[in-house]
């Protein structure tokens, strides 16, 4: 397929402000719009112009776009993704996108998952008013994080959020109002990743269909677990003897299992143990991590402070001496 300079579409140069961006595609929209463009090809031209902006509007799918890197020419023919793309982006299943995708280009499907923007073209062209001159204008997309369990991301799920939505009353003004979506939560999503709700944005202008809702996922605080991309780390507290002597310890693991693990002699405060594929279930699963937290046993329990007057007076260790 053919690479396509999405900034060269719209004009602009690759540093440009997002209301750079914004500005001329509202200006090359009304140029190409079929309604009223005597442009050659005026509706392949607007179709490009809205995808090209689909992409640069969005922080996401524009970081991704950029990271292609210099050697990406326009106009290369052949052109392939990036080793790891889906993995690097999550743009390979539809970018977790809820509802139709527009027919964008090959060279966008194979980038974002064959749509994943879900027509978020500021203005198209609708049949039902060809020839009227008429100008449409889709509603803005909504931004919104919730909030979800590390479980809920681990087994995947279906929730239901309530949030304040905008809607059109009887006189035609827009109005906030609680909106209860149920949304199904992809297994392996990530903290920070985006679901797309297609359509359930602002409402448009002249009959113009809605923008989307995007959610953003946030991890609530868990108990035991703490989050980092794909990884999932557990800190274990470990006996002062079970870090030098070494020792085999039971730890819970993020599906609800336990495992055992072995602790090495010699082993030091913050030392990692790792689990292999038992972090985020993804196409490439994170890891667990088991980090250990040595826990000295208070002076006021039996012997306690016997022995470490014994330790102190026998052993011949000094930790600070790296420092002189």
């Amino acid at each position: 397929m053919e690479y396509k300079d999405y900034y060269n579409i719209l004009g602009v140069k690759k540093d440009a402000s997002q209301t750079d961006i914004k500005r001329s595609y509202r200006k090359l929209a009304r140029k190409y719009h079929p309604d009223v463009s005597k442009e050659a090809d005026a509706e392949g031209k607007f179709k490009e112009v809205g995808e090209a902006y689909e992409v640069l509007k969005d922080p996401e799918k524009r970081k991704a776009y950029d990271q292609l890197g210099s050697d990406w020419k326009a106009g290369q023919e052949g052109f392939q993704p990036p080793p790891d793309w889906e993995q690097n982006f999550d743009f390979g299943q539809g970018g977790y996108t809820q509802g139709n995708a527009q027919d964008y280009s090959s060279f966008f499907e194979d980038l974002f998952g064959g749509g994943a923007g879900a027509n978020g073209s500021q203005y198209y062209h609708s049949r039902a008013g060809a020839g009227s001159g008429g100008f449409q204008s889709k509603g803005e997309n909504v931004r919104a994080k919730v909030m979800i369990d590390l479980e809920d991301s681990i087994n995947g799920t279906s929730q239901s959020f309530t949030l304040q939505m905008p809607e059109v009353n009887k006189q035609g003004q827009v109005i906030n109002k609680h909106r209860t979506l149920k949304v199904k939560i992809p297994k392996g999503i990530k903290e920070g990743q985006t679901i797309r709700l297609s359509k359930q944005g602002n409402p448009g202008l002249g009959g113009g269909e809605r923008g989307d809702l995007l959610l953003e996922i946030g991890f609530n605080q868990h108990r035991l677990y703490t989050v980092d991309g794909k990884d999932i780390y557990l800190n274990a507290p470990v006996t002062p003897w079970e870090a030098t002597l070494g020792a085999k310890i039971s730890v819970p693991t993020p599906d609800g299992k336990k495992v055992a693990m072995t602790i090495p002699v010699d082993s030091q405060q913050g030392r990692k143990l790792r689990l292999k594929g038992k972090g985020l279930p993804r196409k490439e699963a994170g890891d667990f991590f088991v980090v250990l937290q040595i826990a000295l046993p208070p002076s006021s329990l039996s012997n306690v402070k016997e022995l470490n007057e014994k330790m102190r007076d026998e052993i011949d260790f000094n930790p600070r001496s790296y420092l002189f």
